[in-house]
């Protein structure tokens, strides 16, 4: 068994029926959603300022998520530019939790977020 990083997750999440493609897997969009969420909660947090997502540098789909995974995301700032901010997502299941849990790494992303003024527009950290 795997085990989850010593830190609190950014975000904690049960993946639901509601979130499944065809194949009973949890669709790829919903976790980049949640990863997305993740990222901005730490990007505010650290610049207390309204962010936007303008990229997502990269996105790893490792293994799948299925209904009944307590989906763990942690997220990292990793760089702050000028009026950016790039955070990595780590995502992690635990499955069957009544049970022999089964802990795994399941995704990692790099989104970047930029800082934006009352009118929208980018602006220094």
């Amino acid at each position: 068994m795997n085990l989850l990083p010593e830190e609190q997750p950014t975000l904690r999440i049960v993946a639901r029926p509601c979130d499944v493609n065809a194949a009973g897997d949890i669709f790829g969009g919903w976790l980049i959603s949640q990863a997305d969420i993740a990222g901005s909660i730490v990007a505010v947090r650290r610049i207390k300022a309204r962010v936007v997502t303008v990229a997502i540098d990269q996105f790893h789909f490792m293994k799948p998520v299925l209904v009944g995974d307590v989906v763990s995301l942690y997220a990292t700032i990793e760089a702050i530019g000028k009026s950016s901010i790039t955070v990595t997502i780590d995502i992690y299941i635990e499955r069957n939790p009544m049970q022999n849990v089964v802990i795994e790494k399941v995704a990692q992303g790099q989104f970047i977020y930029v800082h934006l003024d009352e009118k929208g527009r980018p602006c220094v950290i």
